[in-house]
C-alpha cells in the first residue's frame, strides 16, 4: 500500500502581521495533487493542522476542504491533534468527519473506543492498523494513561513512562498480518527542532525516546518538530517537517511530504517529495546600498533584514520603498551598540541637548536632522 504522511500546516498562522492564507492554500492544493498523482491509499496527518485553538472561519473553511477533497477522492484521511490545535474541538467534529470517511482524534482514548484506526487499502487489499497519539498535555498524562490502561497512573511526574504506557497499549493491536503504523504528535529525543516550534511543549520534560515504539510498526508517523528527520530506532521513525516555514527560524528547512510504500511483509520505503508552494523566508545583511542595489535578487521571498550600519532616521523607510516585502528590519549588533561605553556623568548637571547627544552616541545614531528634530521640539516645550 501507499500512503503520504504529512503534519504541522499551521493554517492561518501570519508573519509578522501579514496573512498567508493564500500560501497555505497552494501548500494544501499541492499535497493534494500528490496524493491524486501517486493514486495514495491514505493521507496521515500528524497534528497541528491550524495554528491556534481558536482558527479563524477563513482557516477552517481551507482546512476542511482539503480534507474532504482527499476523502471524496477515495482516499482514507487520518487525522490527530496537536499541541496547537483544539482537542475538545477536534472531538465534538469526529462524529460530524466520520461522516464524511475522515477520522478526527482530538484525545488519546482506549485501542477499542477510537484509539485505534483500521482501514483497508484499495490499491491492494491489504489490512492497515493505525494507533493514534494526538498531543498529551503533561497536566493531562495521568488520565489519559488511565483511559487507554484502564489502571491508576504512579508515573504522575513521568511523561515518558506514561507515554510508554499509552503506545504499548494501543500496539497490541498490531498482528503479523497487518501494515502497523504508530502516528503521534509529540517530541522525540534526539529530534532536532525546526525552529519555529511552540518551545514549552517540545522541552525535556516533553521528550520521549524512540525506543518507546516497538520493533514491529512498520512506519512511526510524527507530528510537532517542523524539520524533516528520521530518529534512529528499531522501527522507522520519521518526522515528516512543516510543508511550509512558519517563521524565519526555518527558512533553510526542506518542505516535503513523506510518501510511504509497504506491505505486513515489507519494509516502508519513504520517498520525500518536496512541496514548492508557497513564498521562501530569507535573511539578507549589507548595508542599505548593498540591500538596495540586490534588490532583484531576492524575488517575492519574505525577508528579514539585517542592515550592517549605525541606524539615523528615514532608514526604516529606505530599506521599505525599496524592498517591501521585508517584514523585519534590524541593525546588526556590532552597529547597534557603537559608542555604548561612555563615561558617566551626572545628569542634573547637563543640559538636554547634552543628554540627547549622548543618548544618539550610546545607540549608535549619526544623523545631525534628529538632532536638529529634537531642539525644534526643546524650543517649542520650553518656549
Amino acid at each position: 500500500m501507499k500512503f503520504l504522511h504529512t503534519a504541522d500546516w499551521h493554517v492561518g498562522k501570519t508573519l509578522k502581521g501579514r496573512s498567508r492564507l493564500e500560501e497555505q492554500q497552494a501548500v494544501l492544493a499541492e499535497i493534494i495533487d500528490v496524493a491524486l498523482r501517486e493514486e495514495v491509499d491514505a493521507v496521515l496527518i500528524a497534528g497541528d493542522l491550524y495554528d491556534t485553538a481558536a482558527p479563524t472561519a477563513d482557516a477552517q473553511r481551507l482546512v476542511n476542504g482539503a480534507l474532504l477533497k482527499l476523502a471524496s477522492s477515495g482516499i482514507e484521511v487520518v487525522v490527530i491533534a496537536g499541541n496547537h490545535d483544539h482537542a475538545r474541538t477536534f472531538e465534538a467534529l469526529r462524529q460530524l468527519m466520520a461522516a464524511a470517511n475522515i477520522d478526527y482524534a482530538g484525545t488519546v482514548r482506549g485501542a477499542e473506543a477510537g484509539g485505534v484506526h483500521r482501514f483497508t487499502a484499495r490499491s491492494t487489499g491489504e489490512e492497515a492498523v493505525v494507533a493514534l497519539i494526538p498531543f498529551v498535555s503533561r497536566r493531562y498524562i495521568i488520565g489519559a494513561e488511565e483511559i487507554v490502561t484502564g489502571t491508576p497512573s504512579t508515573n504522575a511526574g513521568r511523561y515518558e513512562d506514561s507515554l510508554r504506557g499509552i503506545i504499548d497499549e494501543l500496539t497490541t493491536a498490531f498482528t503479523p498480518e497487518t501494515v502497523n503504523i504508530v502516528m503521534a504528535h509529540l517530541t522525540c529525543t534526539g529530534g532536532v527542532m525546526g525552529g519555529g516550534e511552540r518551545e514549552a511543549q517540545s522541552i525535556f520534560e516533553y521528550h520521549v525516546s524512540a525506543q518507546s515504539f516497538p520493533v514491529d510498526a512498520h512506519y512511526v508517523a510524527l507530528g510537532h518538530l517542523h524539520r524533516r528527520q528520521q530518529i534512529p530506532a528499531p522501527a522507522p521513525v520519521h518526522y515528516s517537517g512543516a510543508p511550509l516555514a512558519v517563521d524565519f527560524g526555518e527558512e533553510e528547512n526542506t518542505s516535503v511530504v513523506c510518501l510511504v510504500e509497504v506491505s505486513p511483509t515489507t519494509p516502508a520505503r519513504v520517498t520525500d517529495i518536496p512541496i514548492t508552494a508557497g513564498r521562501r523566508l530569507r535573511t539578507v545583511s549589507g548595508t542599505v546600498a548593498q540591500l538596495i542595489a540586490a534588490a532583484a535578487e531576492y524575488g517575492d521571498a519574505y525577508l528579514r533584514v539585517v542592515v550592517e550600519e549605525p541606524t539615523r532616521a528615514g532608514l526604516r523607510d529606505e530599506i521599505l520603498d525599496a524592498l517591501p516585502n521585508a517584514l523585519e528590519v534590524r541593525i546588526h549588533p556590532d552597529y547597534a551598540q557603537q559608542g555604548a561605553r561612555h563615561a558617566a556623568a551626572t545628569h542634573a548637571t547637563r543640559s538636554p541637548r547634552d543628554l540627547f547627544a549622548a543618548y544618539l552616541q550610546e545607540a549608535g545614531v549619526e544623523d545631525p536632522r534628529l538632532t536638529g528634530l529634537f531642539d525644534d521640539l526643546l524650543d517649542e516645550t520650553t518656549r
